[in-house]
């Protein structure tokens, strides 16, 4: 029988039970040992797959039989977690962002190659099919030289103000898959950052200095531009389009509907709105990420989306909120001497 990957889970919140459930039945390398949350009303999930639970997160990373530890708990607590589990050994899949502090990110780094365990990221979005499709295109010289990336991403709805709150902001909560996702694709870094943004859909997001619309314009080492539209609110449902227009030709990826049929009547055509939110729009992706991570631990192959990547999406979050409050361009340098 091929060998299984032992893991534990921190955090049963929404993410959290996806990951238990992909890693529970669809992900045959693996298996989970233990799981931990704050809430015993969470636990009920993997209580039913007869996973053992518990509130204490330190017993998920010391437990004996635990290889890999999942970590889906609240952002302030990614980079003490992973720390914890990489000293103890253990491989760690994080959820993004890793932190949204620099030398945070730095210390967990530091951690995971001082004990030699694998991190991965889990920037999803670089596993939906289309979108990995895309970037194999611009990889093999399809399109020739990269000029343009165009990523739009507009959620239905926007979250709560309580969640708001403690977002950490538009741009290192929702725009950092987006920063992810064109530095994926251009295979580049960002050397540059502009911003132009509003709180449009709620003026009182701006109470907590945050916006609800954006364009941002990122430039990159290889010369290519990356144009990135953010909106809190699409009516018509989960707008995630992607673009990729080089010297030889273009490679898109429009939206995922429920089916691909278009009415018509005497007033047009109507088709399906896209899917409704993440977890429809990217659920091959979860299971293809943690696929990813389950199988780069155990045929010893390089993490997928690592420290690196995690450190690179931080950074131009942190250089498009420069941008923004002070109304101009903002190289990726400056970031660091702030830092």
């Amino acid at each position: 029988m091929s060998k299984k990957l032992k893991t534990g889970i921190i955090g049963l919140g929404r993410i959290g039970q996806i990951h238990l459930a992909n890693l529970l039945y669809h992900t045959p390398g693996a298996e989970v040992v233990i799981a931990s949350d704050v809430s015993e009303a969470a636990h009920a999930a993997a209580k039913k797959a007869g996973v053992a639970t518990t509130t204490n997160a330190e017993e998920v990373i010391s437990h004996p039989e635990v290889e890999a530890v999942i970590i889906c708990a609240p952002t302030p607590q990614h980079v003490p977690y992973t720390i914890a589990a990489a000293q103890a050994k253990k491989h760690v899949f994080c959820e993004k962002p890793l932190d949204v502090t620099i030398p945070a990110i730095v210390s967990a780094q530091k951690a995971v190659n001082d004990n030699g365990v694998k991190l991965m990221l889990g920037f999803n979005r670089r596993f939906d099919p289309n979108f990995a499709r895309v970037r194999s295109l611009v990889n093999d010289g399809s399109i020739g030289d990269p000029h343009i990336v165009k990523v739009t991403s507009r959620d239905p709805a926007p979250p709560p103000l309580e969640y708001v709150k403690v977002s950490g902001g538009l741009f290192l909560d929702m725009t950092i898959h987006d920063f992810d996702m064109a530095r994926y694709i251009t295979g580049s870094e960002v050397t540059e950052v502009y911003v132009k943004g509003d709180a449009l859909i709620d003026p009182r997001i701006k109470q907590y200095d945050d916006i609800d619309t954006a364009v941002i314009v990122l430039t990159f080492a290889n010369g290519a531009i990356g144009v990135i539209d953010n909106s809190r609110k699409a009516v018509y449902g989960y707008d995630q389009r992607l673009e990729a227009f080089g010297s030889k030709g273009m490679a898109k990826a429009e939206n995922n509907t429920p089916d691909n049929v278009i009415r018509f009547d005497d007033k047009g055509g109507q088709s399906a709105l896209p899917l409704h939110f993440f977890l429809e729009r990217y659920e091959k992706a979860y299971q293809s990420c943690m696929h990813s991570f389950v199988d780069c631990v155990l045929n010893d192959k390089p993490s997928p989306v690592d420290a690196h990547d995690g450190l690179m999406a931080t950074v131009v979050g942190l250089a498009a909120g420069i941008s923004l409050k002070e109304g101009r361009p903002v190289k990726i340098e400056e970031v660091y001497k702030r830092s």
